[in-house]
């Protein structure tokens, strides 16, 4: 770790904030064993800082369907119309004339396999997408009916669980929560606190449910800065959770460490499809993404696995198994520069690490 001193991290900070629409940054690095620790902060932000985690919010979901399953409370096999009304499964999957809506089990929507429509980007009959209005800061809830009415006039992207098929929607982990709010016959706000934010005493990190609640850090579509209160506190098991670089530090060691379900699982978690065809940005498994690192990056000291998930913000949680660094932050911005930066960042302080 000895080339991991201050004036690199700086210099590696400087990078991420000094990218076009990056207003805001902050990055938190850690060694497994806590030897090692450093936080930075630039722009609009300071290392204490809460801001909207987005869909790292998943990974939180990910420990929670993994204790359920310890406790045999559910399986990945089990169909979700088992925990769902009916009301909500009729025409859900319905492709080429044929209903697959009763043959999505757990596992196809924790690993984005269902081949559900996402209710968010994906196009809709008139050629918009729901992501449009909402970067155009028009400010609407998005509560599950809505999202299960929107869908069900979609066209789903392929059959449940087709081999080598995978498409990231949203849709799935709304489902998903709701399916966690049937087993438990708690909310998902309830769920988070209990089995995980008391858990781990964090008191910085909760749902976004107040939608006048601005402490956190804002975040950016290109040039423009988003207030959409009403959205965010609508969509928590797909990305409703704020929190502190610390804080989620502290969550991410905890996951990987097995404090959730047995460590010796997160191998199971490992059947990774492209979301994106190389040169992607990263492959989906079970409740878990890996970023795409290819040889010639580190040709005679390959990097490997970079384990965790990215945010639609701009947020991160990684964990490189190789040098058992831990990198958390934020970028605040949208449009994909900042997962950019953030990705040469990360990328760059594990060769330096090597």
């Amino acid at each position: 770790m000895a080339q991991l001193n201050e004036d690199f991290l700086n210099q590696r900070l400087q990078k991420i904030i000094d990218k076009k629409n990056v207003y805001s940054t902050v990055l938190c690095v850690e060694s497994g064993d806590g030897r090692f620790s450093w936080t930075g902060a630039a722009g609009e932000m300071q290392a204490d800082s809460r801001y909207y985690i987005a869909s790292v919010t998943k990974l939180y979901v990910t420990a929670v369907v993994m204790r359920l399953i310890e406790e045999q409370k559910l399986q990945l096999s089990d169909k979700i119309a088992e925990y769902l009304p009916d009301g909500y499964m009729a025409g859900l999957h319905v492709l080429n004339g044929v209903d697959y809506s009763n043959k999505i089990t757990i596992q196809h929507l924790i690993s984005n396999t269902s081949g559900l429509p996402d209710y968010f980007f994906h196009k809709q009959p008139d050629g918009k997408t729901s992501a449009a209005s909402l970067l155009d800061g028009v400010d609407e809830p998005w509560h599950l009916e809505k999202t299960i009415e929107t869908v069900k006039k979609l066209k789903p992207n392929f059959p449940p669980g087709k081999k080598g098929k995978a498409a990231y929607s949203d849709t799935n982990y709304q489902l998903l929560g709701k399916i966690i709010e049937t087993v438990t016959g708690k909310t998902l706000d309830e769920v988070f606190r209990e089995f995980l934010f008391d858990e781990l005493a964090l008191r910085q990190t909760c749902v976004f449910r107040d939608v006048t609640d601005d402490s956190a850090v804002s975040f950016y579509y290109k040039s423009k800065k988003l207030w959409i209160p009403n959205y965010m506190a609508s969509v928590t098991a797909e990305g409703g959770i704020v929190s502190t670089a610390q804080e989620s530090m502290l969550f991410l060691k905890e996951f990987f460490r097995g404090r959730f379900f047995p460590k010796e699982q997160i191998e199971g978690l490992k059947e990774w499809n492209w979301i994106l065809p190389p040169p992607g940005l990263f492959l989906f498994g079970v409740g878990l993404e890996k970023i795409w690192t290819p040889r010639f990056i580190a040709p005679f000291k390959p990097i490997r696995e970079i384990l965790g998930f990215w945010g639609q913000t701009g947020s991160f949680a990684w964990h490189h198994p190789g040098t058992d660094l831990f990198f958390i932050g934020t970028t605040n911005q949208i449009d994909g520069s900042g997962h950019a930066a953030a990705t040469n960042t990360i990328l760059k302080i594990i060769k330096a690490a090597m």
